[in-house]
């Protein structure tokens, strides 16, 4: 047979199996999945699917039904599936619109965090690595008894000082970064989000940092307007804050168009709606979210700290579960606003957990006898643990 018999024939088979035309609400593919939303995934003979010719796996996740198939065969596979179908082409993007469609509110919570913060993990884990590096270098007796590197090498003390600065600077304008992903993702001008983020760590505000210490000394600046104290504090560090900033200012932006005459919209628009959110968020949305965050990582902190070896268990044993279901982005805020305060103990549960599941994963490929299994299991063993942590 050839390769192109191959591609036609999986085609065919995968199109009968997943239950047909009808059964298909979106089709679309990435570098190397089949992305499916199904109107009943129930239909669809999973033991079928896996025994098909080109297929390495399959699985559901966020309301898609995904088939694995590798990378550049896929696109063959997908051709010919959407042809020998009668189906429509569409992109990722509309597939996953169609499969936010059959989530349940609490999939749609995890969904939405996951939008807004996986495409900040490049940048928040070269600024990680960076601080790692940083610590090396300045870590007292880490190499050499009773001093650091840079005491032992002067001369390395402005390249640890240069590290530091490239590293805490994602941190220290996170609000920024997030208002950006945030706002984007809920429909609104990303570039306002980033705008609000830079309100939020204004060199005009007391730092957040400060917070604690401005309040034990009565120092913290307030606004006075129209009988409302306002307390003119920055958001450095924090992450619900800012969320909750984005969705407003989104909202806000979308109403202000149906509303605000074309003619004068691209003037008004921006301006109200950077004013109503900034206000709001300073009034009552901010302090909320605030203090919703503190209470969420105060309370993964009293686990860890009060129960001790207790606790990072019972966080280790939900982490498996959270990460099969996608939950574990759930934890990003947490782990984010942990890291940008000073450093987050979840990140060793997290690699522990991936080294458990590449252990598991390494363990099936040496005992199944199924040379598919065993193949799919290899590679993905072997990639865990040569992967970040996500």
């Amino acid at each position: 047979m050839t390769k192109e018999e191959r591609y036609q024939a999986s085609a065919e088979e995968l199109l009968e199996l997943v239950g047909g035309k009808e059964n298909i609400i979106s089709a679309a593919h990435c570098a190397t999945r089949l992305r499916l939303v199904l109107k009943d995934e129930a239909k669809a003979d999973v033991d079928g699917i896996l025994k098909v010719d080109l297929v390495k796996g399959q699985f559901a996740n966020g309301g898609q039904f995904q088939i694995i198939i590798g990378s550049g065969t896929v696109n063959e596979v997908y051709k010919r599936f959407i042809e020998t179908g009668g189906i429509a082409e569409a992109t990722k993007s509309e597939v996953k619109q169609a499969a936010a469609q059959k989530m349940n509110p609490l999939q749609r919570l995890v969904k939405t965090l996951s939008d807004v913060f996986v495409p900040l993990i490049p940048a928040l884990v070269a600024s990680g690595l960076m601080m790692g590096l940083n610590n090396v270098l300045t870590a007292n007796g880490l190499f050499i008894p009773g001093q650091s590197l840079v005491e032992a090498y002067p001369a390395l003390s402005d390249i640890a000082a240069m590290i530091n600065t490239f590293a805490s600077a994602a941190y220290a304008f996170l609000p920024i970064l997030i208002g950006f992903s945030a706002t984007k993702m809920f429909g609104g001008n990303p570039y306002l989000g980033a705008v609000i983020g830079m309100i939020m760590v204004s060199g005009d505000l007391l730092n957040a940092y400060a917070y604690g210490t401005a309040v034990t000394e009565g120092t913290i600046p307030v606004w006075n307007i129209l009988g409302l104290t306002i307390e003119k504090v920055g958001y450095q560090g924090t992450v619900l804050p800012v969320l909750a900033a984005s969705y407003i200012l989104s909202f806000a932006e979308k109403k202000l168009h149906k509303y605000i005459p074309e003619i004068l919209d691209n003037l008004l628009t921006p301006l109200l709606t950077v004013m109503i959110t900034g206000f709001v968020t300073f009034t009552v949305v901010g302090g909320i979210m605030r203090t919703a965050g503190d209470m969420l990582t105060n309370s993964f902190v009293w686990m860890h700290d009060t129960l001790g070896i207790v606790g990072g268990m019972v966080l280790g044993f939900l982490y498996s579960p959270l990460t099969m279901t996608g939950m574990h982005h759930s934890l990003l805020p947490v782990d984010i606003q942990m890291v940008a305060a000073g450093g987050s103990f979840l990140l060793a549960i997290a690699s522990c957990n991936n080294v458990a599941q590449g252990g598991a994963t390494l363990c099936a490929m040496l005992r199944t006898k199924d040379k598919k299994l065993k193949s799919v299991a290899a590679t993905s063993g072997l990639s865990v643990f040569l992967r970040p942590v996500c």
